[in-house]
């Protein structure tokens, strides 16, 4: 019998987090909202991330970590840090930290290439980009 592990997939920013989620196997992801926050009240974006862990039953957590293009960190970079370590304290699951380089930039030209219209990709760009941080970690769980 296969092992029920149900994860998020997170997309750090400073104005949406996107957020994405595993199927109950922990096989494949697929985006599940945009949180929309002003950059000053972190405590929202936990209170509606704690609930979703809470109502999918989430096992973990992936955090993409915005590293600049150069592999300093920077001040968005110590931001999904600190929603990481805050998330975790919180909530007790795994929490587990990913580079999301160009993401952002993928699930852009994915959306241009499927003919999502310009005025839709904003609302879901976040979200396609959690998705590739989620899709990419549990790939990588089945190749090791």
């Amino acid at each position: 019998m296969a092992v029920m592990e149900r994860w998020l997939g997170i997309d750090y920013g400073e104005v949406r987090v996107g957020v994405a989620i595993s199927d109950p196997l922990g096989f494949t992801a697929r985006g599940l909202e945009t949180i929309r926050w002003n950059g000053r009240n972190m405590a929202k974006v936990i209170d509606r991330l704690q609930e979703l862990i809470r109502q999918y039953e989430i096992t973990g957590v992936v955090v993409g970590v915005p590293r600049r293009t150069d592999g300093k960190p920077g001040a968005s970079e110590d931001n999904a840090r600190a929603l990481a370590s805050d998330l975790g304290d919180k909530t007790g699951v795994k929490i587990i930290l990913r580079d999301e380089r160009y993401t952002t930039v993928l699930a852009s030209r994915v959306m241009r290439e499927t003919g999502v219209h310009r005025d839709r990709r904003r609302d879901i760009v976040d979200q396609i980009a959690a998705e590739i941080i989620l899709q990419e970690y549990l790939e990588s769980l089945r190749t090791t």
